[in-house]
């Protein structure tokens, strides 16, 4: 059955969204909290954009630091992040996230939070090193701001996924999503091999297509990247984490923890030296010889790890 971008929606079935005690989630988490940055980045620059330090707009200052500079001119490494999270004008963040929202609701709740994030930063990523290495093969390199790179990404993504799903383009016509997809990315590609100089960065938003293309492609050949950074981070900290110990009782595992082995070795270590120490108070009033066989052993034992 058609559809007009109902995110309630999905191959056919109708879920009901969260709030109304479906499993579908109207507004997932990751874009919830998508939604929250990206528009309450824009309203902090909104209201406070035209404060001045030293003259300068705090605004300009914003845009230097974070938005997406041309390498060789101001470009840091974050940049390829927090691009994504600055927009100019009220149109600029209403559009990407109402694709986001629009698009990107059916794939998470399809494929789930995790994975989701993961297809959103990658493709966000790939559409700055894009708009970095291409882009001033064809233009003039500028700065370049906002999340459509990466909702292209999420545009690629659902009409590989649902390519036979109506969308109702403005509202009104109703047309399959592999054609509307395919539409604007060639449009897009129209537009940045011909130079049109609109202030769009159009190689960022190809540059995200792509990125997002090849995720698809590899994630259906069991390269799931998701998985594999969710591994790297599980190796990492087991690396950096103590080891699990156990405490039995009766063979039945009664409680299990992580622990820090060197505050461990160093808490008991000194409790061994305040035993010793015991100890040796008792031999210098009664001596050596009265000392019980737990005693001697103790002392046995400690000089082989403290200096007694």
């Amino acid at each position: 059955m058609p559809i007009d971008l109902n995110p309630g929606t999905r191959r056919g079935q109708y879920y009901r969204p969260s709030f109304l005690g479906g499993g579908f989630g109207f507004f997932p988490p990751v874009i919830k909290v998508l939604l929250l940055i990206n528009v309450g980045a824009w309203l902090f620059l909104w209201f406070f954009g035209t404060f001045g330090i030293d003259g300068y707009p705090l605004r300009l200052y914003v845009y230097e630091l974070f938005g997406l500079r041309p390498i060789g001119e101001g470009f840091w490494l974050w940049q390829l992040v927090t691009y994504m999270f600055l927009h100019e004008g009220l149109g600029h963040v209403f559009f990407n996230m109402f694709a986001l929202w629009m698009f990107g609701t059916q794939l998470e709740n399809d494929w789930g939070s995790r994975k989701f994030l993961t297809y959103y930063m990658v493709t966000g990523i790939g559409a700055g090193l894009s708009n970095l290495l291409v882009a001033p093969l064809f233009a003039t390199p500028m700065m370049t701001i906002g999340a459509s790179g990466a909702v292209y990404g999420i545009l690629i993504a659902f009409g590989m996924l649902y390519p036979e799903q109506p969308i109702y383009l403005y509202f009104l016509f109703p047309i399959k999503a592999k054609y509307f997809v395919g539409f604007y990315v060639l449009l897009e590609l129209f537009s940045g091999v011909t130079g049109t100089t609109d202030g769009i960065a159009h190689f960022a938003h190809l540059g995200g297509a792509l990125v997002g293309f090849l995720y698809i492609m590899l994630d259906r050949r069991g390269y799931a990247l998701d998985e594999y950074l969710a591994r790297l981070k599980a190796r990492w900290e087991a690396r950096h984490r103590s080891p699990l110990r156990y405490v039995r009782r009766d063979d039945e595992v009664v409680d299990a923890k992580f622990e820090d082995v060197e505050e461990r070795q160093k808490r008991e270590k000194e409790q061994l030296q305040h035993r010793v120490d015991e100890i040796l108070e008792k031999i210098s009033k009664s001596g050596y010889a009265n000392l019980t066989e737990e005693e001697k052993q103790i002392l046995f034992n400690a000089s082989k790890k403290l200096d007694v």
